[in-house]
């Protein structure tokens, strides 16, 4: 599978952010597959999780552009079990299309492309995005493959947001809306859980303002990594895939004693080595302000989701998720019950946390094949 790129905008069209800035050129990264219908009706928009990539299904060995970030682990689709002929969602039935954020570093414009007005990367000049604009970014290269109406738009945690965020601003765009291990809005616990790592990484010595270059805030980014993937497994199932030895770094201080130190000094370290410390923020920062009711102008949950009537919702609840709580879920549910929009809930069970919906996919294709046929 080979990355595509779209690019739109100039001096004179420029994309506005909703905070108000504009970006004179903007290009996103996406992936596509299965075949469009002649009439466009079997098109399924998939938003990926807080730092995946437009890579979905097969085997991608590069992306232009992105150079050394692109290490081997994400060579492989993050849900190629899902995705492809007699899957649950069936290329053969279904065009998959899956785009990179705006500001992420996986080949959409974002902190480490070049401005095209200094011919540089952005670096921490990069300007605030919200959840919104990536959608409407997103909304773009959907028009431009010819896509009047969406079958389904399916997100993954902060994915979730902006399925939601699509459905409830431009409702005519969507018939189903899956939001996987997502929620209506950022709660007071991710709040302070994204701000210790957004701590982190400004308080790394070489973050330099975000005006980093080359050497990036490491440190800083590997202790964000670690104070997010407490969240995203369960506890008793990261203790329980740990080794049993401890690999500890060769570095003065503290020396690891337990092998679960070493588990996650080890995810934090990966971590850096494929992702963008600016990109992070930014993506940090759209979490942190996102609020559906003040993006679609509706007054309360029935309100926004009053639009929503003609569409269905599918949602998947992971009952040990602690990133976004499976009550999370249930507000959702009864805020579409209230509104009178058709929804169902499913309930998943699994020990492995919020990422069991990439890990174990299978926990999750029935329901998704059946959503997508209109079974229910």
């Amino acid at each position: 599978m080979a990355t595509r790129f779209l690019t739109f905008g100039s001096p004179d069209d420029p994309f506005h952010l909703a905070g108000g800035e504009s970006l004179h050129r903007v290009t996103i990264a996406y992936e596509t597959y299965g075949t469009l219908a002649d009439d466009a009706s079997n098109a399924v928009l998939l938003y990926h999780a807080l730092t995946g990539s437009q890579h979905a299904a097969g085997v991608n060995p590069s992306v232009p552009g992105v150079g050394e970030r692109w290490i081997p682990e994400l060579h492989r689709g993050w849900w190629d079990h899902l995705i492809g002929p007699g899957r649950a969602i069936d290329t053969d039935r279904w065009f998959v299309v899956c785009a990179n954020y705006l500001g992420g570093c996986y080949g959409s414009t974002g902190p480490t492309t070049d401005d095209p007005a200094t011919g540089c990367p952005y670096g921490a000049s990069f300007p605030s995005v919200g959840f919104g604009d990536m959608v409407d970014a997103h909304l773009r290269l959907v028009d431009h493959l010819g896509i009047g109406r969406l079958h389904a738009a399916i997100g993954g945690s902060t994915g979730g947001f902006m399925a939601l965020s699509l459905a409830t601003r431009h409702p005519d765009r969507v018939d189903l809306v899956v939001p996987v291990a997502a929620g209506v809005g950022v709660t007071w616990r991710q709040i302070v859980h994204n701000f210790e790592q957004i701590s982190a990484i400004t308080a790394d010595r070489d973050f330099a303002g975000g005006d980093y270059g080359d050497v990036q805030p490491a440190a800083g980014l590997a202790l964000a990594r670690m104070i997010g993937h407490k969240t995203f497994l369960s506890l008793d199932s990261m203790g329980a895939r740990v080794r049993p030895e401890v690999v500890a770094p060769s570095r003065p201080g503290y020396v690891l004693r337990h092998p679960l130190e070493s588990y996650m000094w080890h995810q934090g370290n990966r971590f850096t080595s494929r992702f963008d410390a600016n990109s992070y923020l930014r993506i940090m920062a759209a979490w942190q302000s996102v609020d559906l009711l003040a993006e679609a102008g509706a007054g309360d949950w029935g309100q926004l989701f009053a639009r929503c009537r003609h569409q269905r919702h599918l949602l998947f609840s992971i009952d040990s998720d602690v990133c976004f709580y499976p009550a999370e879920q249930t507000e959702l549910a009864t805020a579409l019950a209230t509104a009178g929009v058709r929804h169902r809930l499913v309930e998943v069970h699994s020990d492995r946390g919020h990422d069991a919906f990439l890990v174990e996919p299978e926990r999750f294709a029935a329901e998704l094949r059946r959503g997508l046929e209109g079974d229910w």
